[in-house]
């Protein structure tokens, strides 16, 4: 285990059984339906592959990236680094995130999306720190409430470092 790793606090074969069970929902839920996945660049790219791997049904995946700092560096400032590029009118779209924190940046893609008028736009997101909430943001999928740290792993990194650790651990 890498040193600053503090705890491990999703162990591997948990996760993936609960994504098992959050692609068999999606699967139902969208069963001849026309889905778009849209996933959240960078983090949520682990969870998506594991996720993807499990579906039943057939769908259209795209991606979408923002950042929280622009030129400027004026914190909280949310602006939009990689748009869709799928056309969305009149389909279901289901928005896969990383981790939900503040909730401010999946209340931007929300927003953004919806301008572009899809028939559904849902969120699935593998983490939640309701704790932290500063925007009213609810997944309609969700694999596990987290505590307020730090989390790593799993597609979630600290500086661009461990992204790649099979687990969701708590850091110093």
């Amino acid at each position: 285990m890498p040193h600053n790793i503090k705890k491990i606090l999703i162990k591997k074969n948990v996760l993936e059984r609960k994504i098992r069970s959050l692609a068999d929902r999606i699967s139902r839920d969208y069963r001849k339906k026309n889905l778009v996945l849209v996933c959240v660049l960078k983090g949520a790219v682990v969870f998506l592959s594991e996720l993807i791997k499990n579906l039943s049904i057939q769908f259209t995946l795209d991606f979408i990236q923002v950042g929280s700092y622009g030129k400027k560096k004026i914190p909280g400032k949310i602006t939009l680094k990689k748009d869709i590029e799928e056309n969305v009118k009149n389909k279901h779209v289901l928005i896969i995130e990383d981790i939900i924190d503040t909730g401010r940046t999946l209340a931007y893609i929300f927003k953004l999306i919806k301008k572009k008028r899809p028939k559904s736009i849902r969120i699935c997101s593998l983490l939640d720190k309701p704790s932290r909430h500063e925007v009213k943001v609810t997944a309609d999928y969700l694999g596990f409430n987290v505590p307020n740290r730090f989390i790593v792993g799993y597609g979630i990194d600290y500086n661009e470092k461990f992204r790649n650790l099979p687990y969701i651990a708590a850091v110093d």
